[in-house]
């Protein structure tokens, strides 16, 4: 990896101190308001939603639609209909396995 991926990696590990620090210090002990505590509960899918998405659509910058999208979309329909988190993975991996092999 170059010295600059390296400086951005670095740089998100400190911001992400500097969040982490922020809310107990300004709280100091005290429960979030109803109101921040019902967003922060939504920060986290939402994140994961977006790292998927563009681990999904991304190719060096560029938009692609592909195997590896069409194995999330799978699993994401599998996943809606009740399927376990395990299964939703191996159909990912086993879609994307198998239109890899057939292009």
């Amino acid at each position: 990896m170059t010295g600059t991926a390296w400086a951005t990696i670095a740089g998100c590990a400190v911001v992400t101190m500097i969040i982490k620090g922020v809310g107990p210090i300004a709280f100091g002990g005290r429960d979030l308001p109803a109101r921040f505590a019902n967003v922060v509960v939504l920060l986290a899918p939402a994140l994961l939603a977006a790292l998927i998405v563009t681990s999904a659509l991304a190719d060096s910058g560029d938009l692609h639609v592909g195997e590896d999208t069409a194995g999330v979309g799978v699993a994401g329909v599998a996943l809606w209909r009740g399927a376990s988190v395990l299964v939703g993975v191996g159909l990912a991996a086993g879609v994307t396995a198998a239109l890899r092999l057939l292009t």
